[in-house]
Order: C-alpha cells, then structure tokens, then sequence
C-alpha cells in the first residue's frame, strides 16, 4: 500500500513542483476544488491594484488607449488558444459561459437550419451542466427545434443520425467526470451531417484541448475554475473559420461591430472572432484572468498541458487508490465510499467523484461540510432524491496539478477516513444547509 513517506517523495522529485510558488494558498488548506474556483494567483493582486490605481484612478478613459484595454478580450483569447488548440485571432474573451453558449448555439442553428432544413434535433446529456440545457431549451422553442437528452454515454452513437442538427456536449461531465472523445464524436457528427457545440468549463485548463485538430465547429468555456481567472471571471469563445463569418451572433453589441466608434444606427458585423464580442469588457475582471491564464503557461517549458495532464493522472488514480484502499471495498473496515467517476483515466477528467453507499447515502453534504472544517475543500452535488440508488449524491474532488501535490492527497484520504470513522459528520454544524453547496 502507498504510504505517506511514499507521496513525500514523489513530490520532492516532481517537476512541476515549482509552478506552487505561483500561488497564495491559505496555510492549511487542501484545496480540492479547483473545479469550481481555481486558487488566488500571487501576480493578481498587484495587477488590479495597477488597474484600479494607476490605469482607472491616474490614466483614467486614456487607458482605453495607453493601457491597451480594448485589444485585453483578443490578447487574453490568444494566450487561452494555446491552451485548447485553438490559432492566433480565433478565441476572444467576453461575457460569461450562458451568454457564449447562447451566441454560438444560436448560429450553430443557423447554420444547420441553412444546411440542413430538414434537421429539428438538439441532442444532449441529461447530466449535462443545467445552464447549458436550459439555454438549448430555449433556443430550441425559439428555432422550431426539439430537445432530446440521452442518460448513458452508450446511447450516443444511436443519436448521431440523419435527424440532428446539433450535438452540444461537456467534454468533462461536471458530475461525473466523464471525458468524452472530442475527436471521435465530432468526427461522427459531421460524418452525420451535423454540428458540435462544446463546452470546455472543466476541460479548459485541466486536460490538453485540440479544438482545431479535432475539426470542432464551436466551443465556449468559463475561465474561474482551471485558468484561476476569479469568482466570476469573464468567459471565452471559439468559432471554427469556416462558420465564423457566415452568421451575426444574436447578441449584436457596439463592440461586435466592424466600427463601433463610427457609431453607426445599423448593425454591421466585425469579421472573425470580434463579432462575438457584446458589450464594453470588464477590464478588472479581465486583466485578472490574465494573471491566471499566465499560471498554466508557466508550464509550458516543462512540457506543457501534456505534463500537467500526466500529473492529473497520478493525482487522480493515487486518490482513487487510497479511498478505495482506506475507506471503500476495500478497506479492513468498508466506510462507505464508492466511485462515481470513470476508473479509466482516459475517460476522466481533472476530477474523481464519490458517492456513499447506504444507510450513509444521504450523508454526503455533511461529510463535505466536515472536511471543509478540517481545511479539505471540496465541494457536493445533489443526486436525484427519487432515484439515489442511479443518480447519487456526489462529493466531488478537482485535482490541480499547478498546486496540488502527492501528500495532499494522502492527508485529504486520512481526514475523509477520520469522519467516516469517527462519524464526525453527524455534528449539528456540519448538517445545516447553506445558500452554495
């Protein structure tokens, strides 16, 4: 079995262990949620300290200029690019993921209904993110479309026919952790005739994203979880060339336009990519995705999102060890754990997924708010109350190689097998609700 000493030593000889040093982690704290928020970049602070100080409080509206705020969404679209696969001018920062997945979903309509007349079907993932199924809910009664979700990744292939017009997936499943195959499935689409939308929420930043190798027609992500951009940090969009041009977004602001400080009554498209810009950028905001995106371009001289991904993996497949070994079927004493998560890392993401077997099947909240008290952060997923049994209640774990290392996954097993075994969670405090979960 994998000992602690073990995990001490695999990060002493870890190359990617300097990349820490970039971060202002709180003492004491595991953080396994980087799926949800990334850590505080150490650079960020003093950037928008510049920003609000210097560019906003002594250069003020000339900074639009001097300071370089209006090329911010295109430069900071750039450095994403590098890091889904995506070439110079094809990725812009803007707005949030719902908008962007409505702006792209709604050409992606456009064209199919141009294409493909005939076509009436959306197909996409009952587990899918609720955002991104609300938004085609939407667009689907607003186009004359129907929505058809599938429940198993099985189920797909079936769905790739003559009758879809748009497939809209997740690559990495929020719950889950599933991965699905970027270059098989839109491979299969366009084979079918149809077009993919893809969200790269917990993919972007977490595992090497080839948008242009694998062909893809849309893509979207936010920029809070893996790229360390903030709490509300703005999102980024990708158009595959060949569609970019062929359609205004639906969301047709003064920015989008071809020249917005001609200040025009009618609407003329920008070409390329800046047609999918709304309105004015949030600079703050922006100016600090930056210092998180520069995070994971750090590691580009080690070897990049191929190495960072390599990391994930050992992170990952030491957790699932260790919890299954210490706290699951195969511990001396069984403690309840189960996994959710796919075993094989191929078809996982950055993230492992538990559940609790019975009778602790509804415990999973409180287990998480006893870690949290422990200084182990991750965070929990309601499961459906009718049906616990096939859609569980989830304790979800993001695993960041930037900042994570072995030792912190062997001390966050040892405190999830202190509160099952001790049974700490069944205190009142770790058993009142609060607004976010």
């Amino acid at each position: 079995m994998t000992t602690r000493q073990d995990c001490v030593a695999r990060d002493q000889a870890d190359p990617l262990r300097p990349l820490k040093e970039q971060f202002a982690l709180p003492p004491g704290v595991i953080y396994l949620d980087g799926n949800s928020l990334g850590v505080l970049p150490k650079a960020t602070a003093a950037r928008v300290q510049q920003v609000i100080t210097q560019e906003w409080g002594q250069d003020l509206i000339k900074s639009w200029n001097s300071a370089g705020w209006m090329e911010l969404p295109r430069r900071i679209g750039d450095k994403i690019g590098r890091l889904i696969g995506a070439r110079p001018g094809e990725t812009v920062v803007a707005d949030s993921t719902s908008l962007n997945l409505y702006k792209v979903l709604s050409a992606a309509l456009r064209i199919a209904r141009a294409d493909q007349p005939a076509r009436r079907l959306i197909v996409s993932e009952r587990s899918n993110f609720p955002t991104d199924l609300y938004i085609a809910e939407s667009l689907a009664e607003q186009h004359g479309y129907s929505l058809k979700l599938f429940d198993h990744v099985d189920e797909l292939p079936a769905l790739i026919n003559g009758e879809l017009a748009v497939l809209m997936l997740t690559q990495v499943n929020y719950r889950s952790g599933h991965l699905h195959d970027m270059q098989a499935l839109t491979a299969a689409a366009h084979k079918a005739g149809a077009l993919v939308v893809w969200d790269l929420a917990h993919s972007a930043g977490a595992i090497p994203v080839d948008l242009n190798g694998a062909d893809a027609d849309f893509a979207i992500g936010c920029s809070y979880k893996y790229l360390n951009g903030g709490p509300g940090a703005p999102a980024f969009v990708w158009v595959n060339p060949r569609h970019v041009d062929r359609f205004w977004q639906p969301l047709s602001g003064w920015l989008g336009h071809a020249a917005p400080f001609q200040f025009t009554p009618d609407y003329q498209p920008a070409p390329g990519i800046q047609r999918y810009i709304c309105g004015t950028p949030a600079i703050i905001g922006t100016a600090a995705l930056e210092c998180g995106v520069d995070t994971l371009l750090a590691a580009e001289p080690l070897g990049g999102m191929q190495a960072l991904r390599a990391k994930s993996i050992a992170l990952t497949e030491l957790f699932i060890e260790l919890a299954e070994s210490r706290c699951g079927l195969k511990a001396s004493r069984d403690l309840g754990v189960r996994l959710e998560s796919p075993r094989d890392a191929a078809r996982r993401g950055s993230q492992v997924c538990l559940s609790l077997a019975a009778p602790l099947h509804e415990a999973g909240y409180a287990v998480v708010q006893a870690l949290i008290g422990r200084g182990v952060i991750g965070d929990f997923r309601a499961g459906d109350p009718e049906r616990l049994d096939r859609v569980p209640h989830i304790l979800r774990f993001g695993f960041t190689p930037l900042y994570l290392g072995f030792a912190d996954v062997w001390d966050a097993v040892e405190h999830l097998r202190e509160v099952l075994a001790t049974e700490e969670w069944q205190e009142a405090r770790f058993n009142q609700k609060a607004a976010v979960t």
